[in-house]
């Protein structure tokens, strides 16, 4: 057996196993540093809670993907999702993936599936109880990721018959993460079973408020950036001439988005804004995802613009009479971030895909509409990102409302610190400027609950 194994292992090209090992190790860090953003985006008080979903979704997910989840997502299998053959990891050893052998490929895959998770998890944040998210985590890595993961990449509907171009996982990553938050928000607001009928359980708008540490979003920006760079260059499982490509573009699109984004704050009000600077950055690593291994370095220079532009008009929506009105709460900007973007970058890369960079790889795709003329490459992406928000926004509610039928699972926190109630009125104009109230604003009343003077 270990005779068997080592020459599998001399079959391994040691330069891409290398190259895959230190990506690995950089895009690890991705996990907790999400939890890390949530925290800094949270109410201070609420700021290493905001941190431990991320934390246990290394831990959960970890587990849950050597069980069953590499072998759902990647094992043999028919359209939706893989076989059991390799169920604990059985037979997942030195067997050469592409160069690099098979072990080292399930741990760079389950950086990803953790990685969606963390984002995803964003959707308690501040309003959800930390117990049942271990339960929700694995759950839906197993019902709703490893699914959609094979779809696109593990020999599925989308990727094998269909023939979608999702390069890093613009609909497994954020158009998944997008969904998924959005799911557990809705169901926080209007929740259906246990938490609806408990007393000190009650539905509560979050007054919008600043973000409680902007260091931590500094740090987040800082180690996110880097690692995404690791991730869409990992993403080739190979040292090649994509993977250079793939990290030059992901860090051009990214630098766009931030300068964007800022600059459109600075420009309203005459300020600068780590805040921006941090959601710019995300906008563009989030539209350059699918793409990174497909377009040029002008292409993403313009994704990042334009991601960053759309993103910001994305989060607007939380700011607006309607999203109060409705209870609709995006704690985490993840609706605005991964889930449009993911939407918008997903289709982009059927419009704007080269066959001449993906040869850079050796890989030979049809391209996309603008350079190569391929047509029915923008509706293939289109069924993607349907396919994709369909099940994971349908799946997440169900899950999360499964969890809270069951006694001691409750999914919604209790009613304590929560900031009801926004005086439109009196901060309409600060609201429209993507700007939130001063923490000075605010003032304790009677009955304990902070409330703008």
């Amino acid at each position: 057996m270990a005779s068997a194994v080592l020459q599998a292992w001399d079959a391994c090209d040691k330069t891409d196993t290398l190259f895959v090992l230190v990506c690995t190790v950089f895009c690890w860090t991705i996990v907790p540093t999400v939890g890390i953003a949530y925290s800094g985006y949270s109410w201070k008080r609420n700021g290493m809670t905001a941190a431990m979903p991320a934390v246990l979704t290394i831990a959960t997910c970890s587990i849950q993907w050597f069980v069953v989840g590499y072998t759902l997502a990647y094992g043999d299998g028919g359209w939706f999702f893989g076989d059991f053959k390799h169920i604990f990891h059985r037979g997942v050893l030195a067997e050469p993936v592409g160069t690099i052998p098979a072990i080292l490929f399930s741990e760079f895959q389950l950086v990803f599936e953790a990685t969606v998770c963390a984002i995803a998890v964003g959707g308690f944040c501040e309003r959800g109880r930390l117990w049942p998210v271990v339960f929700f985590i694995a759950l839906w890595s197993t019902f709703i990721y490893c699914p959609l993961a094979h779809m696109v990449w593990g020999g599925g509907v989308l990727g094998e018959d269909l023939g979608v171009l999702d390069f890093a996982g613009g609909t497994p990553v954020h158009v998944c993460s997008g969904a998924t938050a959005s799911a557990v928000s809705i169901y926080l607001s209007y929740p259906l079973f246990r938490s609806r009928k408990s007393a000190v359980r009650t539905p509560s708008h979050i007054r919008i408020h600043r973000p409680g540490n902007s260091f931590f979003q500094l740090l987040a920006m800082i180690i996110i950036w880097g690692a995404w760079l690791a991730f869409d260059a990992g993403t080739t499982l190979a040292l090649n001439f994509q993977s250079v490509m793939a990290l030059c573009v992901t860090n051009l699109c990214a630098s766009s988005g931030a300068l964007t984004w800022v600059g459109m704050t600075y420009f309203e009000t005459g300020k600068w804004s780590l805040d921006s600077t941090f959601m710019g950055a995300i906008s563009g690593l989030v539209m350059i995802t699918p793409a990174a291994g497909f377009i040029d370095m002008p292409t993403a220079f313009f994704f990042g613009i334009f991601g960053a532009a759309l993103c910001r008009q994305a989060l607007r929506i939380k700011f607006t009479k309607f999203a109060h009105r409705w209870r609709w709460v995006d704690n985490g900007d993840t609706f605005a971030t991964h889930c449009v973007g993911g939407i918008a970058a997903t289709i982009f890369t059927g419009l704007f895909a080269q066959k001449e960079v993906a040869a850079y790889g050796g890989v030979d795709v049809p391209g996309g509409v603008f350079f190569d003329g391929n047509i029915r490459q923008l509706w293939v992406q289109i069924v993607e990102v349907i396919v994709g928000f369909t099940w994971s926004f349908v799946g997440s509610y169900v899950i999360i409302a499964l969890i809270d039928c069951v006694p001691g699972l409750e999914v919604l926190a209790l009613d304590k610190h929560i900031h009801e109630g926004l005086d439109l009125n009196e901060t309409e104009e600060s609201l429209s400027g993507l700007e939130y109230p001063d923490e000075e604003d605010y003032a304790p009343t009677p009955n304990g609950i902070l409330a703008l003077e």
